[in-house]
C-alpha cells in the first residue's frame, strides 16, 4: 500500500455537502482547487459541469496533466435562457444530473464536484427536490460540492459548509473583457 494510500485509510472520514455560491468570481475556481487538493491526498474526483460546453484552461489541463479527475461537461458553449431554455438545455441538464446520481453512488469516486448545479436548479433544469435526494443519498463517506449563484435556502440548508463569494469589484464593469487563463 502506497503512503498516500495508508494516510487516506487511516483518516476519519466524513463526506461534507459544500456549497460555493454567491455573485463573484471564482466559484469554479475554487471548485477546481478543492479537486487538486483533493488529487494530492490520492483521491478520486469527478467534476460534472451543467450549462458549460467549452473546453476551459483548467479542463484542457485536467485532460493533460490529471488523470484522477474525470471531467464531464454536461451542457452547450452558448447561454441559456432562464425563462424560455432550449428543450436541448433542458435534456442536457438532466443527462449531467444522471451521471451525477451515478458518480455519486457508485462510490468510485471519492469528491464529486457538482459545477453550476446551483443555476440549473434556478433554471428549472433539474428540481430542487431532486438535489435534495442526492444529498440525502449520497454516501457518508463521499464528499460532495455543489457550485453556481443562487443556491437555494433549502439546499444551504441541506450542506455542511457553505460559501458566499461577494463580488467587490470586477474589471468587465470598467469595459475589460475576461482574459484567458484567468476567466476561462
Amino acid at each position: 500500500m502506497s503512503t498516500v494510500q495508508s494516510v487516506r485509510s487511516n483518516l476519519a472520514r466524513h463526506g461534507l455537502v459544500m456549497v460555493i455560491t454567491g455573485n463573484g468570481k471564482g466559484k469554479t475556481t475554487s471548485a477546481f482547487g478543492q479537486a487538486l487538493r483533493a488529487v494530492g491526498h490520492g483521491y478520486k474526483v469527478c467534476i460534472i459541469q451543467f450549462m458549460k460546453g467549452r473546453k476551459y484552461g483548467e479542463i484542457l489541463a485536467i485532460e493533460k496533466y490529471i488523470p484522477d479527475i474525470t471531467v464531464i461537461q454536461s451542457g452547450l458553449d452558448s447561454f441559456v435562457m432562464k425563462d424560455n431554455p432550449a428543450p436541448v438545455d433542458i435534456d442536457l441538464a438532466r443527462k449531467g444530473f444522471k451521471k451525477a446520481q451515478e458518480a455519486v453512488k457508485s462510490k468510485k469516486y471519492d469528491l464529486v464536484i457538482l459545477d453550476e448545479l446551483n443555476v440549473a436548479v434556478n433554471f428549472n433544469l433539474i428540481s430542487e427536490e431532486e438535489v435534495i435526494d442526492l444529498i440525502r443519498q449520497k454516501p457518508p463517506e463521499v464528499y460532495l460540492l455543489l457550485t453556481g449563484r443562487y443556491a437555494s435556502d433549502k439546499i444551504e440548508e441541506a450542506a455542511d459548509m457553505v460559501s458566499d463569494i461577494t463580488e467587490v469589484k470586477h474589471h468587465y464593469n470598467s469595459g475589460i473583457k475576461g482574459q484567458a487563463g484567468i476567466e476561462y
